[in-house]
């Protein structure tokens, strides 16, 4: 079941998240030795460098997409709602108890060979980029941009979807990052 949300409010939270996201990195990810960005924990899970890879992957699709599709221009209004699949995508993306582990797609599997501070320069850089794309969606409609999503481009999804699916994603591995940075300490 969709619900109607003030459009205004949604990029504001949204802005917030990924603001938090960038800090977090800008703060913790960028000064730690790589020994650490590339230590995978206990359970043989990612790397906090290899969680940040993943998220990376998905950006360098979504980012140009957001931005061609912004640049078209359209009117803003004032709320937005939800599809049923674009809050389906959101809702088992977004990280909390019974979360499901999810198998990621192959061309969004890190590399074996990866240069830790690279990886972090790239993260803190897309978060920028997207800061910048959630802004310029406040003079958007966010219900009709439609953007086609990583695995089935022809498959388009609401730009409102898109940004609340791509930072509740990001949400998931930076907990996830941050879990394997306290089983460190």
């Amino acid at each position: 079941m969709s619900q109607t949300i003030d459009a205004a409010t949604l990029l504001a939270n949204l802005e917030d998240q990924t603001e938090q996201h960038l800090a977090l990195a800008i703060r913790r990810y960028q000064n730690l030795p790589e020994e650490i960005l590339s230590r995978r924990p206990t359970d043989g899970g990612w790397s906090i460098t290899e969680c940040l890879w993943h998220l990376n992957s998905y950006s360098r699709y979504y980012l140009p997409e957001i931005k061609k599709a912004l640049a078209k221009g359209t009117t803003p209004t004032s709320t937005f709602t939800s599809t049923w699949l674009g809050a389906y995508f959101t809702r088992i993306m977004k990280p909390g108890p019974g979360m499901k582990k999810m198998k990621a797609f192959k061309d969004h599997r890190p590399p074996a060979e990866i240069v830790p501070h690279e990886v972090v320069a790239e993260f803190i850089h897309q978060q920028e980029e997207l800061l910048g794309l959630l802004r310029k969606a406040r003079m958007a409609n966010l219900a009709q941009i439609k953007i086609g999503i990583s695995i089935l481009p022809w498959l388009k999804l609401r730009l409102g979807d898109v940004f609340q699916f791509l930072i509740a994603h990001q949400d998931r591995h930076i907990q996830q990052a941050e879990r394997i940075q306290a089983e460190m300490v």
